[in-house]
């Protein structure tokens, strides 16, 4: 049976999933392509209550849900535990075993293409604190419908990429993956990782075919002190218009508050960020469901040269993780200005 979602807030179009589901007590990261038939799918990861505590991040299994409009979903039942598409290898030798995320799909050569990442269940020291799962690393599974997926095996324990050597920027986790194939027919993948001392910091990786990649290195770090993204950028979204690259990206300041903001390049590896934030939080202390932080943006490119981005939103009031409320939204830009968003419903 699919699941419908009943919601009538500002933005918000997914929300948790009912008991018994994969996702019932959280939903992030939404991955959304309107496809050649002119349904829309969108693919996230998410949780149920039972999932692994110890692993504090909001990543657990993916599943599959899809519309008519982009904006109305519904739930498909897939194959795996409680109605997921993917979720952690059996095989606790791999690098993807504890717990996975899908950061990126797109349709090529009439297959789904699906870069993800995962961790084990390796627990690394930081400071006062015990983290599970934190050694993430990217892979990459195909599917011919987008819901029975195969993983493709390749070189660290069946990671695309390994974390860095010690000392070296990536070396706490390379994930997020996030892939463009150019227009000259190589492929760069986009990741971040955290570094303890720096915050949240960007990564590229190259490759010929899709499948073998070779660091670049470090290509975006933090914003100035005061700034929306001083602590880092995370997740983000790269696509080239009019033979531009943007990425759109999820920063973070000292408050803990996330934003989204928008960097430029002629290469895909300069960049120039804006210096304000394209899409903001809801007012603090506003009680709306995406107050503290807006972010994983996903941007789809409407036939009529507007823009959706869907995102997650976070509200106010939790400590970490795993206390905060994780929804899905979509905002729709002014026309075809990517630097000016509203709230679908607003």
């Amino acid at each position: 049976m699919n699941y419908k979602t009943q919601i009538n807030q500002p933005g918000l179009v997914l929300a948790p999933g009912p008991s018994g589901w994969w996702d019932s007590e959280r939903v992030s990261a939404p991955q959304v392509m309107h496809c050649p038939d002119g349904t829309w799918k969108m693919w996230y990861y998410g949780r149920d209550a039972a999932f692994d505590r110890q692993i504090n991040l909001p990543t657990g299994r993916c599943g599959l849900a899809i519309s008519p409009d982009g904006i109305h979903w519904e739930r498909v039942k897939g194959p795996l535990t409680m109605g997921c598409v993917l979720e952690p290898h059996p095989d606790s030798q791999r690098f993807d075993s504890a717990h996975v995320g899908v950061s990126n799909v797109q349709f090529i050569d009439n297959l789904y293409w699906m870069w993800y990442f995962g961790g084990n269940h390796t627990v690394i020291s930081m400071g006062k604190f015990q983290a599970k799962g934190l050694k993430m690393r990217p892979g990459c599974a195909i599917s011919r419908d987008g819901i029975n997926w195969v993983r493709l095996e390749s070189t660290y324990q069946g990671a695309l990429l390994d974390v860095g050597k010690q000392g070296e920027f990536d070396a706490l986790f390379c994930a997020w993956p996030q892939v463009l194939r150019d227009d000259d027919g190589t492929w760069k993948m986009y990741y971040h990782t955290l570094n303890p001392e720096k915050g949240f910091l960007v990564g590229l990786a190259t490759s010929t075919d899709g499948l073998h990649w070779e660091k670049v290195g470090q290509i975006l770090g933090p914003g100035d002190s005061g700034s929306f993204d001083e602590k880092g950028i995370g997740t983000r979204h790269v696509l080239k218009i009019n033979g531009e690259y943007l990425m759109f990206y999820e920063g973070v300041n000292n408050s803990g508050y996330h934003s989204i903001g928008v960097a430029v390049s002629k290469d895909g590896q300069h960049w120039q960020k804006d210096s304000n934030p394209v899409f903001c939080h809801a007012p603090k202390n506003s009680g709306r469901w995406d107050a503290r932080a807006v972010g994983t943006p996903c941007v789809v490119p409407m036939d009529d040269g507007s823009f959706r981005m869907y995102y997650i939103g976070a509200n106010e009031g939790g400590h970490d993780e795993l206390s905060s409320h994780h929804q899905i939204g979509l905002a729709v830009s002014v026309g075809a200005n990517f630097r000016e968003w509203y709230r679908w419903g607003e």
